[in-house]
Parts: structure tokens; sequence; C-alpha cells
């Protein structure tokens, strides 16, 4: 909904021609080898979404579209009178689990990657099979992802020496100080100095991965928290599963600029990002001209 960004930032042209981020997640993805993107939106967006997006690559390569709605959850159980807002990241990838049948990745369309990134997702993805359990985390030190114009959270990484997903820690009220960063976690407020790896929700599953999610969703409605308010996500399932030893991470560090919109005033810096990258020749000005 882009509540902090006052409006959907994931429709609001970024390019040097026009282009919104989620515009270069899929060239990105096109030139890494992925063979298909998956679309999952509101249904109140579904038009003006198919026009100002999915149009642009329809001819390029297979595109589907899931929603994410409010009522689809397991059977047995009901949306509680008041809910408003949607179950959570593991909910809108569950919408998704009728159309994908392959290993794929997992990204939020309001947050730009950089085209390494899909390189490493596509390079660790191929010849995974469906039934795998062993997924994959491309993940950005976190003095790479702060933004100067407010707080923002990251999902703070514990990697093993063999480069295994430990753990994933929620962290808020993250933002630049003199020191280095401060954050807030459960073990109360810090300043670190940002080499720390995070998690910008750039993961690589099976389609195995939405047998689990409907497995945890399930568990977490039997006990949600708040029935109005309460969220399911990603990293919660993942950490789930890495505890009761039903699934293995893989995290690749990315050396990739990664650029996002939170706040309004973070949209002049990607766009001056991209016309970096642009005048670098690592994207033509229009992407699809």
């Amino acid at each position: 909904m882009g509540s902090r960004y006052g409006g959907l930032k994931q429709l609001d042209p970024v390019g040097p021609s026009g282009e919104v981020i989620l515009d270069y997640s899929v060239y990105d993805s096109i030139r890494a080898g992925f063979g298909k993107v998956v679309f999952v939106i509101r249904r109140d967006i579904e038009e003006a979404f198919k026009q100002q997006v999915g149009s642009k690559y329809e001819h390029r390569l297979p595109v589907e579209y899931a929603f994410q709605e409010l009522g689809d959850v397991p059977e047995g159980f009901s949306v509680p009178e008041g809910r408003m807002k949607p179950w959570g990241t593991v909910h809108a990838m569950l919408a998704a689990r009728e159309v994908v049948k392959e290993p794929f990745g997992a990204i939020n369309a309001d947050d730009f990657y950089g085209p390494g990134s899909f390189r490493l997702l596509a390079e660790a993805l191929q010849n995974r099979e469906v039934d795998s359990s062993e997924y994959v985390l491309v993940a950005y030190p976190l003095k790479n992802t702060v933004s100067p114009h407010g707080t923002v959270s990251r999902g703070v990484c514990e990697v093993s020496g063999e480069g295994q997903l430990v753990s994933v820690e929620e962290c808020h009220e993250i933002h630049p100080v003199v020191e280095g960063i401060q954050l807030s976690c459960g073990s109360g407020v810090e300043v670190v100095e940002g080499s720390q790896l995070v998690s910008m929700n750039t993961w690589g599953f099976t389609p195995r991965f939405f047998e689990q999610g409907m497995d945890g969703f399930t568990a977490f409605l039997q006990d949600v928290p708040d029935p109005l308010k309460s969220e399911y996500y990603i990293p919660s399932l993942v950490q789930e599963l890495i505890d009761r030893g039903e699934g293995r991470v893989e995290v690749i560090p990315s050396g990739e600029s990664w650029l996002g919109v939170t706040y309004p005033e973070d949209k002049a810096a990607v766009q001056e990002g991209l016309r970096k990258l642009v005048a670098q020749g690592v994207y033509p000005a229009s992407l699809w001209g």
C-alpha cells in the first residue's frame, strides 16, 4: 500500500524513460535466465497494473497473475470480523501456488536488487529439484540498505561458517548515526558498523515451500496473536523450518547496490542511481524501447 511513501510506489516511474523499479527486476531476471514472471497483486489494481506494467513483458516471456485475497485461508478457518489487511508475505506467496511449479525467485516489487543478484539467484536454483528443501537467500550488507530520510526495518542474518542461514531477526528503527548504524532488535538498541548481512527478500525457493508455507500458515492461524493485525512473514516461516531441521538456506552475499523507495524523498536517489547505471552501460536508456 506504500503507507510511508504516500502512494502505490510499485507504479511510480523512476527510470529515464518512465520505467518503474519492477521493470529493472524483470529485465534482470530475463537476462539471468528466468523463464516466467508471476505478479502477486491486489484485484483492485489488476487493470492498471496490467496496462502499465504487465503488458510490457507479455511478448517477451510467459506472464501470470496471482491475487492475494483476504479470504484465501485454509479450510476450517474464516476471516475475523473487522480484519481488513492481508496476512503477510507468506500469504502473498501462497497466492501463486497454482501457477508456480518450478524453482523460483521471490522478491519485492519496490526494491532494486541489481543484475548480479539475479544471476546469483538463477545460478543457485539451476538444476534444483522441485521437492528440494534447500533454499537460497541473496543478502546485502546492512550499510547498503538504509535510508537517510527515515527509519527502516531489516532482517539481520546470522550465517554459519559454511554459509548457511542460522537465524534471521527482524530489527527495526534502523538509521544512520555518526558512529555507524543504529538498530533496535530483541536484545535492545545498539550501534553497529554495518557489515552485517540482511535479508531484502531476495529468496530462492522450490514448490516444496508452498506445502511448508500452507502448514505454517495454518499453525499461525490456530494461534494468531492479533486476529485483526498480525501478519505471517517469510523470514518467520524460514526460521521455523531451520529450527525444525526441515529446510536449509544458503546465504549468498551480493556486491550489488540496493536501491529502494521507503519514503518519498528516496525517489531522487533511486533516479540518480539508475541514471548512473545507464551511463555505465549496465542498462539501456529505454529498457523496452
